[in-house]
């Protein structure tokens, strides 16, 4: 059991598109060894993917190196920005870094994602593992630092690399400090 709760969570690699089923780029491929490379080293004992195929095949080197099984949770897929195409859809994303209840049609406010996504955290986390990691998206990744941080917004999903890794520790009394340390 772990005495400090802390996690890493990982942006997939480079895939071919955003679609659901897309898979990695040849470039993603690569760059999935070499976080496999990166995280071997460190002591994860539990993985939890977002289902969407880009993510399952960031994490499935490694995955395979420890003889780890990756458990997919749908809570942890991409943010729906909204049910039809948006024209603009980096000001909307932006906009909705401003006001975190702001939904556009058929899509999920941010406060949403922050959400389901807390809530798939949590629920790993209340089994002590030593350092889980969380394979995901990087709107996603954005909100949750952003629940940590509010000064984590827009300019700064933007700054999000593929493959990108943060760790998140504990500093109790419901308060999470972050870093990034890999991209």
């Amino acid at each position: 059991m772990s005495s400090t709760r802390r996690f890493l969570l990982i942006r997939h690699c480079q895939a071919v598109s955003q679609a659901p089923h897309a898979p990695l780029t040849d470039v993603g491929r690569r760059q999935s060894r070499d976080l496999a490379d990166f995280l071997a080293e460190r002591p994860v004992d539990r993985i939890v993917s977002s289902t969407f195929v880009r993510a399952r095949q960031s994490i499935g080197p490694f995955a395979s190196r420890m003889g780890l099984r990756v458990e997919l949770d749908p809570r942890l897929i991409e943010r729906c920005l909204s049910e039809r195409p948006i024209e603009n859809w980096q000001q909307a994303i932006r906009d909705s870094f401003e006001d975190l209840h702001l939904r556009q049609p058929g899509g999920e406010s941010g406060r949403a994602v922050q959400k389901r996504a807390w809530e798939a955290l949590e629920e790993t986390l209340a089994g002590n593992p030593v350092l889980p990691i969380f394979v995901t998206h990087g709107n996603l990744i954005s909100l949750l630092l952003n629940a940590v941080d509010p000064g984590f917004g827009y300019r700064q999903w933007q700054s999000l690399s593929n493959p990108d890794v943060f760790q998140l520790e504990d500093q109790g009394e419901g308060q999470w400090q972050f870093q990034r340390i890999w991209s």
